[in-house]
């Protein structure tokens, strides 16, 4: 729980520190510089285990951890534009909702079984999602749906990473993320390129720390405990982001924001309590 609670802690700082270069910075060149730091970490990883690269790049689904790989990249550009463009505590309040959409899909794509109370969660969910939006305001517009976007987009990774883990170890997964990732993006960051002053570059730097630390945490964080009980501590990300939001960027946290994300947060941790005991249930049988 403390290593959950750590690297929400650690993504919310990330995800501040992005919002700030985002607004000087073309967001696929911080995304390049990324994911070349993800990709030397997965280089290193994969010449250290068992069996080295050649055990690494070896994939029973190459298309799919391509496709992986695509998402992602698109996934963390499109919720840096959110950032920039609605702020960090409005994109967070819908991009929370990922798990509904994560529960949704492991119908058709992982073949799993949704019962009439996990499918009600998630449609209370989406109305959670429908209240932080605003529909009936009259400002409704095309960034007002970006994070959900960002969420579909995340939810689907998700639940690709889960199906290729049938063939596929985490290492190879990892290995395909941060290589095939850092290949993908490359392009777009060198055609993005611009100067970076001194600043600039430590935060960049500092970036790229606080990304490998997040994840370190979240690995132990599911190395040591059952990801089930653990799991819903991941919502403290957004009332971390929310503080960031609030003292640094003077966003504002509107009514709705709150009820709304109450109500997606409250779908989400029903539907995680449903998984565990469908599980429990099917391990006593």
């Amino acid at each position: 729980m403390l290593y959950m609670t750590a690297s929400c802690a650690i993504f919310a700082a990330q995800d501040g520190i992005s919002r700030h270069l985002a607004e000087n910075i073309s967001v696929y060149m911080i995304v390049m510089v990324r994911f070349w730091v993800f990709g030397a970490l997965a280089l290193a990883w994969a010449a250290r285990t068992s069996g080295g690269f050649r055990a690494a790049i070896t994939s029973a689904y190459p298309g799919l951890q391509f496709l992986r790989a695509l998402i992602m990249i698109a996934e963390i550009c499109v919720i840096m534009f959110s950032f920039v463009k609605l702020g960090l505590i409005a994109t967070h309040a819908v991009f929370i909702c990922y798990p509904l959409i994560i529960a949704a899909l492991s119908v058709p794509i992982l073949g799993e079984k949704v019962g009439w109370r996990r499918w009600l969660a998630i449609f209370v969910g989406f109305i959670g999602v429908l209240v932080i939006i605003n529909p009936g305001s009259g400002v409704l517009s095309f960034w007002t749906l970006v994070p959900l976007a960002a969420a579909l987009m995340f939810a689907v990774y998700s639940v690709l990473t889960r199906y290729v883990a049938q063939g596929d170890s985490a290492s190879v997964s990892f290995f395909w993320t941060g290589v095939l990732g850092a290949i993908l993006i490359t392009p777009f960051g060198i055609m993005h390129w611009g100067p970076v002053s001194g600043e600039e570059a430590i935060w960049l730097g500092a970036l790229c720390v606080l990304a490998i630390a997040g994840h370190w945490m979240l690995i132990k964080a599911y190395d040591t405990a059952d990801a089930s009980s653990i799991q819903p501590f991941a919502y403290l990300q957004f009332p971390f982001v929310s503080i960031v939001g609030l003292l640094v960027f003077s966003e504002a946290l509107s009514v709705n924001v709150i009820v709304g994300a109450a109500i997606v947060v409250g779908a989400g941790l029903f539907t995680l309590w449903r998984e565990r005991v469908r599980r429990l249930a099917a391990l006593k049988s």
